[in-house]
């Protein structure tokens, strides 16, 4: 009786859909956010990616927080909105894989909105960068091959 219990209780916990930590409104499709990069004001956009892919190349003025699975890049993201309003729209993205798996948006959301940031979105990537952005010439930047302290932020 107890090992049915247990097949039980664990085929009902592996089946268990995880809900993303953002609601569907706060992801915004990298066409809708191409056009809010022409804007007068536009989003601050910010790579929480492993450094070494936004040294390659990411998205137009973005900024570099580092990869959000690391304690380094959630350390990284804090320093860089410290001084930023907390009613600040703010898009975050990855990129280096698809969205789905990706190991860096959702701890990157949940410490924004833990912050108390109000506007924060996530950039739809469901392939990778470089099929849901730059194949399509969306706008983007190089990156510099280097960075300093390239040793800790890889």
């Amino acid at each position: 009786m107890k090992l049915i219990i247990f097949v039980f209780a664990a085929s009902f916990c592996f089946a268990q859909v995880t809900a993303e930590p953002w609601p569907k409104h706060d992801v915004v499709e990298p066409g809708s956010l191409v056009s809010e990069l022409s804007k007068s004001n536009p989003p601050l956009v910010i790579s929480v990616a492993f450094p070494v892919l936004y040294r390659n190349k990411h998205i137009v003025h973005a900024k570099d927080a580092g990869a959000a699975s690391k304690p380094e890049g959630i350390a990284a993201l804090n320093a860089l909105v410290a001084a930023t309003p907390k009613n600040s729209d703010i898009v975050i993205y990855c990129g280096c894989c698809p969205m789905e798996k990706c190991p860096n948006v959702r701890p990157a959301y949940r410490v924004l909105k833990d912050m108390g940031f109000e506007h924060v979105r996530v950039l739809n990537i469901p392939t990778n960068m470089s099929a849901d952005w730059y194949s399509h010439g969306y706008p983007s930047e190089l990156g510099t091959a280097a960075a300093p302290n390239s040793a800790t932020h890889n």
